[in-house]
């Protein structure tokens, strides 16, 4: 029998989503939280966190296609890539598609999820099993500040500022990142909606300002979660993610569910109501 999964989040003020459901494929608690599989009507399988929907099959490209390509076609040879969280394999997936690079490292720090994943949605975990992939289980607020140096991009694929994940939202991790790249690297965060959270954006972009030597903010389309939409931080020490992509890098990649070079432009062009989050030094 079908039935209404309803998601509820203090950080969204008061507002739902509720996913009709046909079945739950699975449930299990992990040292750090409870991961659910469902089957939806609208949107195929669909991966849950705490009562937080991480992924569904219908729009799940729209998110990992963004957070991976935007800043490993900005770079002009990313060949040591970080991601962070992202147990689902899907940035993963997308970091691959790239032949610059060498190794890909995913330190995720709840084992269970890489392995939920593996059975349920494998278009994405198979990722793993690319000969270029390390994975790490560990805290990745811990792991960056052993590694001094030693990146050319991080990609921070994080869950909300709840629990576990709150550190990932907050200056000293910032610094710690910043330390573990190498001489005009990279960073890019999952850092909300500009629609729902525009003082966490502004507390992120003030202090990346301080950090980087430029910071730039851009979204993408996500229907599944909270305002239909998502953005992401890029923070950098040389290249600059506005500048015009490289169309024939692009096509090398096959075929997108969403990104393009023209997307990649656009995606930083913020509604004038939007603008104001950002400082008024932005360049």
């Amino acid at each position: 029998m079908s039935h209404w999964f309803e998601e509820q989040l203090d950080i969204d003020r008061g507002r739902a989503l509720r996913i009709r459901t046909r079945t739950r494929l699975e449930r299990v608690k992990s040292d750090f939280q409870e991961i659910e599989v469902y089957e939806t009507d609208a949107f195929g399988r669909m991966l849950v966190h705490d009562g937080v929907i991480m992924l569904t099959e219908f729009d799940e490209a729209h998110y990992h296609e963004m957070i991976a390509h935007v800043a490993l076609i900005t770079h002009p040879c990313p060949a040591d890539v970080l991601v962070i969280g992202g147990g689902d394999g899907g940035t993963l997936r997308e970091v691959l598609r790239h032949s610059e690079v060498r190794h890909a490292r995913l330190c995720e720090i709840d084992p269970m999820v890489p392995e939920v994943c593996r059975r349920h949605f494998p278009a994405l975990a198979r990722s793993f099993d690319d000969p270029r992939v390390t994975l790490t289980f560990a805290d990745g607020a811990e792991f960056v500040t052993r590694h001094p140096s030693a990146f050319d991009i991080i990609i921070v694929d994080s869950s909300d500022p709840i629990g576990p994940a709150e550190v990932l939202f907050q200056e000293a991790f910032y610094t710690a990142m910043k330390g573990a790249l190498k001489p005009g690297g990279m960073v890019v965060t999952q850092s909300e909606s500009f629609m729902y959270h525009r003082e966490l954006i502004r507390e992120i972009s003030a202090f990346s300002r301080r950090l980087f030597p430029l910071y730039r903010y851009c979204y993408t389309l996500v229907p599944t979660y909270p305002s239909g939409l998502i953005g992401f931080s890029l923070c950098s020490l040389g290249p600059d993610p506005l500048k015009t992509p490289d169309r024939d890098r692009i096509a090398r990649l096959g075929p997108m569910r969403y990104y393009s070079a023209d997307i990649h432009r656009s995606a930083f062009i913020l509604p004038a109501g939007a603008q104001g989050i950002f400082s008024p030094a932005k360049d």
